[in-house]
């Protein structure tokens, strides 16, 4: 199976229930549908479709990290910055890291590879997930990222991301 929306009911939560609960919490997004987008090059590919002009926004990429100790880690970055496991490991002050598993990712985040964000907290929080975020976040004014699905993209303010992870009780570790 793919990413795309069109298995999220394989999903623990479908991309559908969480646009639904984000609403029912009352937080703002506007959502755009595209082509599945596995990679930031892809992405790059459709961005000029989803911005506004003048707009101060992140995009991202993520990974799904396990360390040694078998802990698992959501990293959030600028798409843009560059990734070596091993520094991100020692800046994190972890061990050993590596990319998890796509069936560790799915029991995990609730997500497959491809359609990994922030908002894959939702799943991952009660999986004691370790989510770190980088701090180019605080410069912007907007997050582009996946509502579970790679197919979709919302545009959430900082501010309402930060009041979704409040929510969960999801503690940012900024990087």
């Amino acid at each position: 199976m793919d990413a795309s929306s069109k298995f999220q009911d394989s999903l623990p939560t479908s991309s559908d229930a969480l646009l639904a609960q984000l609403q029912a919490w009352g937080l703002d997004f506007v959502l755009h549908t595209h082509v599945p987008l596995r990679t930031v090059e892809e992405s790059k590919a459709v961005e000029a479709d989803l911005s506004i002009p003048g707009e101060r926004a992140l995009r991202i990429k993520n990974f799904y990290l396990r360390d040694r100790k078998k802990r698992n880690h959501l990293v959030t970055l600028d798409q843009d910055r560059t990734v070596d496991l091993k520094e991100t490991a020692r800046d994190l002050g972890l061990g050993n890291l590596s990319f998890g598993s796509p069936e560790r990712l799915l029991e995990n985040l609730g997500v497959r590879p491809g359609a990994v964000s922030p908002l894959a907290m939702f799943n991952g929080v009660s999986k004691s997930v370790t989510f770190y975020m980088d701090v180019a976040a605080w410069e912007v004014d907007v997050i582009y990222m996946h509502p579970l699905v790679n197919d979709r993209t919302i545009a959430m303010a900082r501010t309402d991301l930060l009041r979704f992870m409040e929510r969960l009780e999801v503690e940012i570790h900024w990087v």
